[in-house]
């Protein structure tokens, strides 16, 4: 009778121990997983706000691509991208921190403080020689990125 209670105790405390093994082993899988998550998420988003802010200046500038219609122009004391059409001119610039754009009449008198903030930029750096736009763009990530744009209408203007 004896023997029969230790046996069954044993068999208790190896389903037990079995469980415990089973959880442990569960646990770490999820934490694993969860700190995989975090690392492609932080990544994600660093490469998500770096490729952005190079993606919308070429977008912008696509849009505008005519010829004559694509300017780098002295704006507030920095370079400006700008894109005249009918009479009205859309400035993309950098500002306190932000890749800022500012639509308005082209003889407006405006500051830089009146754009729209677009995103958030460490620094923008513009050149347009003979049709090539360089554009130098450090987005909130903190890296670099260098886009080169041939305008397609044959030239773009420096003022």
């Amino acid at each position: 009778m004896k023997r029969r209670g230790i046996q069954h105790h044993l068999d208790g405390l190896l389903a037990l121990l079995l469980f415990g093994v089973f959880t442990v082993c569960v646990l770490s899988v999820l934490l694993t997983g969860a700190r995989a998550y975090r690392r492609l998420t932080v990544r994600d988003q660093a490469s998500y706000s770096r490729r952005t802010c190079a993606q919308y200046i070429a977008t912008r500038v696509r849009q505008a691509d005519c010829l004559g219609g694509v300017t780098v122009e002295p704006f507030g004391g920095a370079a400006a991208l700008a894109f005249t059409e009918d009479g009205f001119t859309t400035r993309v610039y950098w500002h306190d921190g932000y890749l800022m754009e500012l639509y308005a009449g082209e003889d407006a008198e405006l500051s830089p403080e009146d754009g729209e903030r677009i995103m958030e930029a460490e620094s923008l750096s513009l050149s347009l020689r003979r049709g090539l736009l360089t554009v130098d763009v450090t987005g909130d990530s903190g890296q670099p990125d260098r886009l080169f744009l041939l305008l397609r209408s044959g030239r773009g203007s420096v003022s």
